[in-house]
């Protein structure tokens, strides 16, 4: 396929560009803000490659019209200005950017009426098996267990909680009994009183380079239950992102998740 990558010189960007290169893949466009050091240089750079025959560039219809699909990693902002001219030219997106609002959420939902959308906060195959483990568990479970989900993350990610454990707390509310409308507690301090039956804790940890760590707990009297899942390398989400691009391939419009790339009911 030719591919076009969007937030191309972050971690994940340059990730994604090594993995769809390794699979027999093509650049076609490499997207970014004008601020980023290789602005208007080959990308080959990336990946010390001397040349790739494209530009590190600002989104533009011309180079999106080269692509057959586009794998987005960059900022809610920059992720709704692809979506716009994606849409206007038919192309598929894979969208892993995080930290969107409900609002351009819903843009995104309404562009895959359009054009094949994969949406995912983590493209992990791993995080996604610990979603459908966590949706298991949050079914059997009743609401003596306490839920608590606690992330880390690199220092230098810039939003919190991050969108896959956002995602957790989406699936504990859908398929646990009575914690649909449930508070989402980000810290405790002081005086908080006892724990209610109601609420769901969400920790963030900033460190480091911590690649992405995950844990949900399950506690109740007597036992605890803790699912975790650790990213030791970003290849392993950019191995993702390539196959949900692989798997728009030929797609009709609409909305999809790593659930469908692998196979999940």
């Amino acid at each position: 396929m030719r591919i076009g990558i969007c937030g191309i010189c972050g971690r994940m960007g340059v990730s994604i560009l090594k993995t769809a290169l390794e699979r027999g893949h093509s650049l076609a466009a490499a997207f970014d803000h004008s601020g980023v050091p290789l602005f208007g240089r080959d990308a080959g750079a990336l990946v010390n490659m001397k040349d790739l025959g494209v530009m590190v560039a600002s989104i533009n219809e011309e180079d999106l019209a080269r692509c057959d699909g586009i794998i987005d990693f960059s900022s809610p902002a920059a992720t709704m200005q692809l979506l716009d001219a994606a849409a206007a030219l038919k192309k598929p997106l894979v969208i892993g950017t995080t930290g969107l609002s409900e609002v351009e959420t819903g843009r995104i939902r309404k562009a895959a009426g359009v054009v094949p959308v994969l949406f995912s906060p983590n493209m992990s195959v791993g995080v996604n098996v610990l979603f459908r483990l966590t949706e298991i568990a949050a079914g059997v479970l009743g609401p003596d267990y306490d839920i608590e989900i606690f992330e880390a993350h690199h220092r230098f990610k810039k939003d919190a909680p991050s969108g896959t454990a956002k995602r957790l707390v989406e699936i504990i509310k859908s398929a646990m009994k009575g914690l649909t409308g449930a508070k989402e507690v980000d810290g405790r301090s002081g005086m908080t009183g006892e724990r209610t039956n109601s609420e769901i804790g969400v920790h963030a940890m900033r460190g480091g380079d911590i690649v992405g760590e995950h844990t949900v707990y399950f506690a109740t009297a007597g036992e605890r239950i803790e699912l975790t899942h650790r990213a030791t390398s970003r290849d392993i989400l950019a191995k993702g992102a390539v196959t949900a691009m692989e798997f728009c391939a030929g797609k009709s419009a609409g909305l999809y998740s790593m659930y469908d790339v692998l196979g999940f009911k």
